[in-house]
């Protein structure tokens, strides 16, 4: 009996015996050449440590899943090396995470890598940027300690989510080193009480946005709160050092806590980056980004760029920074750069420079307003700059002495609450056979004028655009009374057909996002307007006449066109009913404002947009927005919609 129960615990799976207690990996064998197997067996045992030995050669392995309430402890020398030919999968990551709580992966001297170069070969995998060294999901209580993260198809850390509303929760990543990394050295889309301490993040390159470490998260259920960065380094990266790009964060979002302590930047894009969303009433993320006592060093473009950030949005602060030696190369730039994109709707501040130095050898002004919107203008934007050791005290003489804004007549927006609307020529019948040439970018919306009983048909089509690969683009219809139904994705590039039972009377909304792709609607049985009740329609290399009603009653209307700088321009004309041009510039590259004044405000007018290319630069993203008319814009006269009485 005694010889057979030695025999039974001897036979017991390993898994069983180390569930009580640290365990050393090779006890569950070492493959030199794939040793997956063995190494997730030892993550899956159960035990509460599990020590990755340095075997003298790297541990080859495939994509693993680590286990909750487990630390693993890499020994100094040990090398994780992705398995060379794997991870076709666009996500596969070599080491994941999802829902998983009590983790930590320590290694000081230890590296886990995997094989950038070859991921970004499209002959041997399709191009994705998702495939991290470590992939963390709605994980709670984190530690990563002192490993070199290298050469990865994506981040060196991603913190997203696996559930919508659960952050990842209670991380601490230090004495880390971010290397080589293909789309950031850490990407953080949703985290609650984060510590990143004593990091290096460098080097990064290969898809954008190539940054040091990217705050960014996806949907404004999403948060950043209590994120702290401390004595961290961001060198040498391709894209910005720390970027903040917090556009889907709302005005009801978690307002963010986020605070950058005793940081520097060395010689990447920007040093700082601050971006957030002024399109609508709903934009505006709330609560405070602090930089503090940090050091911003040889910057390609500037120093500090805060963009589309409303003054009644998060409060940002640098408090004892030093930007140095920014743009030397682009004398026209600025250390400081401030920006208001075409569809921000909102004067952008609440912005403070406490005992801040800039050190530039160029005579140049420090800081400078770009206002690609018109009009906007710039509010609480406070503090002290030392330039070259001159103290400026910002104020709002001095500001618009460095900063004029642009002077648009101001002409309120129309308001949208509760209107209706019909079809402006009931008897006339949609051409089939005329399609649609609006390309229209990022989130869109189009109304679509249908009788109750109908059956309507519409199709979305799907163009590319630059190098993103093709996402499902999601669809909905949205009925007169409000009630909205999501409808099956369009799948890639190219056209899909819908087709559903008007049960309502009245205008139905379309809405769709092809993100970095366009979109265009059409149908062959009911009219088609482009529509765009919060923000500017964005197009992309879309020309031709566009018509638009102008109400009974109106006094005055604008237009505001606007391209994306220098290197994107449109020329545009506008053109009363009579089709005579009242107004035509050139190279629109920042905002003009087109000014209309209707012939007679006892009825209403039909009055027309020409879309052409122009003169000296490129065709692709431009905007326009309304101003004091409905936002409802169609290709042909016989589609288009007025406000109903």
């Amino acid at each position: 009996m005694k010889h057979l129960l030695i025999a039974l615990v001897l036979a017991a799976p390993m898994p069983l015996l180390a569930a009580h207690k640290t365990v050393r990996a090779s006890s569950f064998g070492f493959n030199p050449t794939n040793s997956t197997a063995a190494l997730q067996a030892a993550i899956n045992s159960g035990t509460r440590k599990l020590i990755v030995e340095n075997m003298g050669a790297p541990w080859i392995v495939d994509k693993l899943q680590l286990a909750s309430d487990q630390e693993i402890v890499f020994e100094k020398g040990a090398v994780l090396q992705a398995l060379r030919g794997a991870f076709k999968g666009k996500n596969d990551s070599l080491l994941s995470a999802s829902l998983k709580t009590n983790i930590t992966l320590t290694g000081y001297g230890a590296t886990l890598k995997m094989w950038k170069q070859d991921y970004d070969d499209k002959t041997q995998y399709t191009h994705a940027e998702w495939r991290h060294v470590l992939n963390f999901k709605s994980c709670a209580n984190v530690r990563v300690l002192g490993l070199t993260l290298a050469d990865s198809g994506g981040d060196g850390i991603y913190l997203g989510v696996a559930r919508r509303g659960l952050p990842c929760s209670d991380f601490v990543i230090k004495d880390v080193v971010c290397d080589n990394n293909y789309r950031q050295g850490i990407s953080v889309i949703s985290a609650r009480n984060l510590l990143i301490e004593n990091c290096v993040l460098k080097d990064t390159g290969g898809t954008s946005p190539m940054a040091g470490i990217d705050f960014e998260p996806n949907h404004d259920t999403e948060e950043l709160v209590n994120c702290v960065m401390r004595n961290c380094v961001s060198e040498n990266n391709r894209g910005d050092a720390y970027v903040f790009y917090l556009r889907p964060l709302r005005a009801h979002s978690k307002p963010i806590s986020i605070r950058i302590e005793n940081c520097r930047a060395v010689g990447c894009r920007s040093s700082a980056r601050f971006v957030t969303c002024s399109d609508s009433e709903t934009a505006g993320v709330k609560g405070t980004m602090d930089f503090i006592n940090c050091k911003f060093e040889g910057a390609l473009d500037a120093g500090i760029g805060v963009g589309d950030k409303p003054f009644t949005g998060a409060r940002v602060s640098f408090v004892n920074c030093q930007i140095i030696n920014a743009a030397t190369n682009k004398p026209t730039a600025t250390p400081i750069q401030l920006t208001n994109r075409s569809t921000a709707t909102e004067d952008l501040g609440n912005i403070r420079f406490v005992n801040c130095t800039i050190t530039d050898p160029l005579n140049r002004k420090p800081m400078s307003y770009q206002d690609m919107s018109g009009g906007l203008a710039l509010r609480d934007v406070t503090g002290t700059l030392i330039v070259n050791g001159k103290t400026h005290r910002l104020t709002t003489e001095l500001l618009a002495q460095w900063m004029p804004v642009t002077g648009f007549i101001p002409i309120p927006k129309f308001v949208m609450k509760n209107v209706r609307f019909e079809p402006l020529f009931p008897e006339a019948q949609p051409d089939a056979k005329r399609r649609g040439t609006a390309r229209v970018r990022g989130p869109s919306e189009w109304l679509l004028w249908a009788e109750a009983g109908q059956e309507v048909s519409f199709t979305v089509h799907i163009r590319r655009v630059g190098k993103a690969g093709p996402q499902p683009v999601p669809v909905s219809i949205v009925a007169p009374s409000g009630k909205a139904a999501k409808l099956e994705s369009a799948q890639g590039e190219g056209e899909t057909a819908y087709v559903f039972p008007a049960t309502e009377t009245g205008a139905h909304k379309i809405v769709c996002d092809p993100r970095k792709w366009t979109a265009t609607v059409n149908s062959a049985t009911h009219r088609v307007c482009l529509y765009a009740a919060n923000s500017a329609i964005h197009f992309l290399s879309t020309t031709g006449d566009y018509f638009f009603w102008v109400p009974p009653g109106t006094k005055e209307f604008a237009l505001r066109v606007s391209g994306e700088g220098a290197g994107e321009r449109v020329k545009a004309a506008l053109r009363n009913p009579s089709g005579k041009t009242v107004e035509e510039k050139d190279n629109i590259a920042e905002a003009h404002q087109f000014i209309g004044k209707p012939t007679s405000d006892s009825t209403g007018e039909i009055w027309s947009l020409r879309l052409d290319k122009p003169s000296a630069s490129a065709m692709e993203d431009f905007h326009v927005r309304f101003q004091g008319i409905p936002p409802v814009l169609s290709h042909t006269k016989e589609s288009l919609l007025k406000t109903a009485n």
